[in-house]
């Protein structure tokens, strides 16, 4: 769910780096990366294995908004970590699904942080070319050698393919050049609700205490080659407005005939109504009351970055790629990049309420939800939105519809500056590539328990590789790739090995 589309990544994505911190960061990491060699020998000597550990993975369904196998997932989960070379795996405890907590002692003199989850978005079979737990290899015309399957690319895929770093290693006799302390979760995909059980907990947080950074893999690779690195993520917030006669006291308690609305309520209208209130009359602003009050406007710098990115792009192909004709009321692109970047939403997700099967069935339905997600930017926060929502509702006379939560947490950022993102930059840019600068993830992740406190660690994501489809159907993952500018699952495993040097030697 939190993973935003490509096209929402790219779309604030600019070509200009720091480059004189970038240039020296990179420059002393040339020094004091070894020869890979023999890494690399085994990766192309494991290949099969690691592609094998993907299958394995997918081939376990996760499901977390579904309840469907989310002990086996997690043991999974643990038992890869296992092998992988983590020393200590975790079951950890939650209200809802259990999380992970693992270590991996190299004996290095530094320590970073990894942020893995196991479960993936629900599916509907029928909609696949290849079924979606069967993780099969198929051929994409343009790609290569892709596997199919849910988790394909989120998360499953790169994160597999982390761990074939580990074992790269490993089997190449040399040491891990840093210790790691990872926590997973299993409920990413329903706004992360049980969490933070997880990271603040003593031990955990004793552990993350030693990290320069925290980070997630990722298939950052689009189509064409090039990479982004996100400097932030928008909040999230998922939750449900319910409608029901018996708790407004007006329409029918249970589904009744259509025509004793002459003489009856109906909470689908009193639902629809009160959807109303939350948006501009365009439905492309929230209105609800106080919403923009710690809404933070973009810096000099992030609109900089935008500019670069508009600049460099061509705005018919985005749309394009989106299957979009209009940006909201037909901005300009840079403004409507910005909005994206800057503007909090009110979206509705679906729309639930009595009879939706073939022809008509002629009730008053007794009961109507709305299925909404909120994102939210610097400096609002979860808590404070929902509050609002429900004091607006309340002030309006709908304080008898039901806001339930089901999941959210805080907008995130990350510096520029910061011994991450200029890590990223370093082995990019030593591989010829000129990373886009992304200002805000548009998307979500639940990287502001990291950098929010007590962790307060610079938090975001890497990698090469490439796959899409997330939350869609036929999401894929490249194995093989036939487009020299996208790496497949063997190059995306040696830039983890690059990115893991390159950390070791920041300061």
């Amino acid at each position: 769910m939190m993973r935003a589309g490509m096209m929402d990544r790219r779309g604030l994505l600019a070509g200009a780096a720091a480059g004189g911190a970038m240039l020296t960061l990179g420059a002393r990491a040339s020094a004091a990366t070894p020869d890979l060699k023999a890494i690399r020998a085994q990766i192309d000597k494991r290949h099969d294995e690691a592609v094998q550990r993907l299958q394995t993975w997918i081939r376990q369904p996760s499901i977390c908004a579904e309840g469907v196998g989310m002990e086996e997932g997690c043991k999974l989960t643990m038992e890869m970590l296992k092998d992988a070379g983590f020393q200590s795996v975790t079951r950890m405890p939650t209200d809802g699904a259990p999380g992970i907590f693992a270590t991996l002692d190299a004996g290095a003199p530094r320590t970073v942080g990894l942020y893995f989850m196991y479960d993936v978005k629900q599916v509907n079979p029928a909609e696949w070319i290849s079924p979606p737990f069967e993780a099969n290899l198929m051929d994409k015309p343009g790609f290569g050698k892709v596997l199919y399957g849910r988790g394909a690319v989120n998360q499953k895929g790169p994160e597999a393919t982390f761990l074939a770093a580990l074992h790269a290693i490993r089997g190449a006799g040399k040491k891990l050049p840093v210790n790691l302390v990872l926590v997973a979760e299993g409920e990413e995909e329903i706004a992360s609700p049980h969490f933070p059980q997880v990271v603040r907990r003593p031990e955990v947080l004793k552990a993350l205490s030693k990290c320069g950074e925290v980070w997630m893999p990722m298939a950052g690779q689009d189509p064409d080659g090039s990479v982004g690195i996100n400097l932030g993520a928008k909040g999230a917030v998922e939750l449900e407005l319910i409608s029901t006669g018996a708790k407004w006291g007006r329409g029918p308690a249970n589904d009744i005939h259509s025509s004793l609305k002459a003489v009856l309520d109906s909470p689908a209208w009193h639902l629809v109504q009160a959807l109303t209130t939350l948006v501009s009359a365009d439905g492309n602003d929230p209105a609800i009351d106080g919403w923009y009050e710690h809404v933070k406007p973009l810096t000099a710098r992030q609109k900089e970055l935008i500019a670069q990115a508009v600049a460099a792009q061509d705005e018919k192909e985005v749309m394009k790629q989106m299957g979009v004709q209009h940006w909201v009321r037909d901005l300009p692109y840079q403004a409507a990049m910005e909005r994206l970047a800057a503007e909090p939403t009110v979206n509705i997700q679906g729309l639930v309420g009595g009879y939706t099967g073939v022809g008509g069935k002629t009730i008053l339905p007794s009961r109507a939800v709305a299925k909404i997600d909120l994102r939210l930017v610097p400096d609002q926060t979860a808590a404070d939105c929902i509050a609002k929502l429900k004091a607006h509702l309340a002030k309006r006379g709908f304080g008898d519809i039901e806001v339930k939560v089901t999941g959210g947490y805080d907008p995130t950022q990350t510096e520029e500056t910061s011994g991450l993102i200029q890590s990223e930059l370093a082995v990019y840019r030593r591989r010829g590539l000129t990373p886009l600068m992304n200002p805000r993830l548009a998307g979500s992740w639940p990287g502001y328990i990291f950098t929010g406190a007590p962790v307060s660690k610079p938090a975001g994501h890497f990698g090469l590789g490439h796959g899409s489809g997330a939350h869609a159907p036929n999401e894929y993952y490249v194995i093989e790739s036939s487009n020299p500018k996208v790496e497949g699952m063997d190059g995306a495993t040696q830039s983890y090995v690059e990115f893991l040097y390159q950390l070791a030697s920041t300061r």
